[in-house]
């Protein structure tokens, strides 16, 4: 990940980068705990890090003096700042790099003394031989330095991930918490590792290894404690579990804040000049470890994956028995010519419309008390227990994690029409399922719904691939990923039952739902090149709001919402920015936001997209501390694609590129302003 260096202390113009300051063995002894370096000492952790499980790893308690660790972190309070920065795999308060202390003037170096001489004792070759002796793992760099203070405060977390990047070869964390108060286990923000699930290729080829969706160690954050793996590539899966919010602002300030503050970072192997490097070394590590990652092909592993089900839409003009197959489901409103006509469109201009209200009473009603009780029920967070039952869970976890329900084979090779002579058969299928299962099997696979989507989209619709899905509080999301082919039509049905997610719609009473039903839709449409469709490089407008006013209750309870995560978000990609995060959408101050989409958790709202393979998708994480869970339907939908966009794709598709999304993700969150300069502070 980039760092922005930003020390409060010093000059802005840059100084001349200084060398390093060499230490003897005794100076690099006595910044670490007494004893460490004892010969017994070394061999209790080599043993305890061969023996280790699901990889291996250590943890060292009490690693540096207490009180060189205790001024270094009096110095990161008083003089380093941090940027609060959001992507699809993190939520974290971030230093710049440690390495670029070199380049601070006096003035500013003055103010860290500490911080500097724990830099170089970690990096000095004592400590280095100590950590490589240990791992195995063979000499690493004292030159290249790369280490970072990230703070954690409520609601920040680090997703599942193996930290393989370039010329790392060791990875660590050094926790900095209160050391006058420890940390407890129930705060969350524990290092988890992941277990490696090794599978037999078939005629016995290659082994491929995945990550398991369940985490199999916990390491709680302590004082002062050293937790670090070699970084092997398609196995040293590990995340950082969220840290919990308290449940009052007066037990939060009773728990000093729960903050979260650590050095991480990473050892490199050596760098030329110093011993033990081999021209050619960092390249020929790179490509074993793209090599060692697709191994015996890991990704047909995948779950849940592709049932796309041929679509036979012969005839698009609705039948009589269309009407009434859909009257059971949708409210009449968007069954009207004209309504039909509006919707179509605002999506042939921008690629996108939210569509509230789109179930009737009458199965809205009953779908909302099915998923409530599902969604208030004990949840089961074991995999194989929850896989005994009719869902499944996604995996890998570094791609994506969240329950999923598929149709039955037999229902998705045969979607029914709304034929006057199968309807009977049907209602008897629909008394013995449930309404989740109506909507995946019966309703959206229908000819008559497949024929009213390409009334409302203008689309050609090929096949369909829908699936029921449950992202659970404090588990789950998806990361961002693309898609390769040509654009494809999604949907997505907002079944979330709960409030205070930040949806309008979603947050207003029954009384008023049912009202709305009988107004104008609401859309949401992304300005793009008209016809366009799909590009991700378009600019979004806020969703026009019904004929009732919002409140100012219901704006804050949108800013606070975010918060919660759940939010379905789409964005542009960025070729040139392969080798930095895939999503950044929220960084410090600035407003390079690049969002084309965003929906948060919704009751009853379908959201249609039209999308490219240019575009990045992902679902934030949901935190532990949001209303519920997130319930959604999600659709594919390949359609065919109009060769007169990829004429005008070519004469002016660069041109929308450099088009900046605005309205659709309120940047609202404050930089964190560090610690509390007294024990009465509140800390957010």
């Amino acid at each position: 990940m980039k760092r922005k260096a930003q020390p409060q202390a010093g000059s802005p113009k840059p100084a001349k980068k200084k060398s390093k300051t060499s230490l003897s063995d005794d100076e690099v002894q006595k910044r670490f705990r007494k004893g460490l370096f004892d010969k017994d000492e070394l061999n209790k952790y080599t043993q305890g890090y061969a023996a280790s499980t699901p990889y291996k790893h250590s943890v060292i308690p009490q690693l540096i003096d207490d009180k060189l660790l205790r001024s270094v972190r009096n110095e990161i309070r008083d003089n380093v700042s941090f940027t609060p920065k959001e992507t699809d795999i993190y939520k974290i308060h971030q230093s710049g790099d440690l390495a670029n202390l070199d380049g601070l003037d006096d003035a500013a170096l003055a103010k860290l003394p500490s911080l500097l001489a724990l830099r170089d004792a970690m990096y000095s070759q004592p400590f280095r031989d100590y950590v490589a002796h240990i791992t195995g793992c063979g000499p690493l760099s004292g030159r290249k330095t790369d280490m970072a203070i990230n703070v954690y405060t409520p609601g920040c977390y680090l997703l599942c991930h193996d930290d393989v990047i370039g010329s790392r070869k060791v990875s660590y964390i050094l926790y900095l918490t209160d050391p006058d108060q420890p940390w407890q286990a129930e705060w969350g923000g524990a290092l988890r590792l992941f277990p490696v699930r090794e599978i037999e290729g078939a005629d016995g080829g290659q082994k491929a290894k995945t990550p398991a969706p369940d985490v199999a160690k916990v390491i709680p954050p302590a004082w002062n404690q050293l937790s670090f793996f070699a970084v092997q590539p398609g196995e040293s899966f590990h995340d950082v579990e969220e840290v919990y919010r308290a449940a009052s602002a007066a037990q939060l300030k009773k728990d000093g804040g729960r903050v979260r503050m650590a050095i991480s970072g990473w050892f490199h192997i050596p760098q030329a000049g110093e011993d033990g490097y081999e021209p050619g070394a960092e390249e020929k590590q790179v490509r074993n470890s793209g090599l060692m990652q697709l191994q015996g092909n890991p990704e047909q592993y995948d779950a849940p994956r592709p049932r796309p089900v041929p679509a036979s839409l012969e005839e698009s003009r609705f039948t009589v028995d269309d009407l009434e197959f859909l009257l059971d489901y949708m409210v009449p409103t968007y069954l009207t010519p004209d309504t039909l006509e509006e919707v179509r469109e605002h999506f042939e201009e921008g690629s996108s419309i939210e569509l509230p209200d789109l179930l009737n009473n009458e199965f809205s009603e009953k779908l909302r008390e099915f998923v409530t009780t599902l969604d208030r029920s004990p949840t089961v967070e074991d995999t194989a227990e929850i896989e005994k039952g009719p869902w499944r869970v996604a995996r890998p976890p570094h791609k994506h994690r969240y329950l999923y329900l598929q149709p039955e084979q037999e229902q998705a090779s045969s979607a029914e029409g709304a034929a006057a002579s199968k309807k009977k058969q049907q209602k008897q299928k629909q008394k013995q399922k449930s309404p989740l299962k109506e909507l995946i099997e019966d309703f959206l696979p229908s000819e008559a719904f497949g024929r009213w989507l390409q009334n409302a989209t203008g689309c050609t619709i090929e096949s369909h691939d829908f699936m029921a899905r449950r992202f659970r509080r404090g588990r789950d999301y998806t990361l961002a990923t693309g898609h390769e082919g040509k654009p494809r039509l999604e949907l997505t049905l907002g079944i979330t039952p709960t409030r205070g997610w930040g949806d309008e719609e979603g947050d207003e009473d029954e009384e008023e739902d049912e009202a709305a039903a009988d107004e104008e839709p609401t859309t949401t449409k992304t300005n793009g090149k008209g016809k366009d469709k799909g590009k991700g490089k378009a600019k979004a407008e806020p969703p026009k709001k019904n004929k009732k006013a919002t409140s100012r209750k219901d704006d804050e309870d949108k800013k606070e919402a975010e918060d919660f995560g759940g939010q379905e978000v789409y964005m542009a990609g960025d070729d040139d920015a392969a080798n930095e995060d895939a999503a950044i959408y929220k960084s410090g101050g600035d407003d390079d936001d690049n969002i084309l989409f965003f929906q948060a958790a919704a009751w009853n709202k379908l959201s249609l997209v039209l999308r490219d393979s240019g575009a990045l998708k992902f679902v934030k994480y949901v935190s532990k501390s949001a209303p519920g869970d997130r319930w959604d339907i999600s659709g594919t939908f390949e359609v065919e694609e109009d060769s007169d966009d990829e004429e005008e794709d070519k004469g002016n598709g660069e041109a929308n590129g450099e088009q900046q999304a605005t309205g659709v993700l309120d940047d609202t969150e404050e930089e964190w302003n560090g610690f509390p300069s007294s024990p009465d502070s509140e800390s957010d």
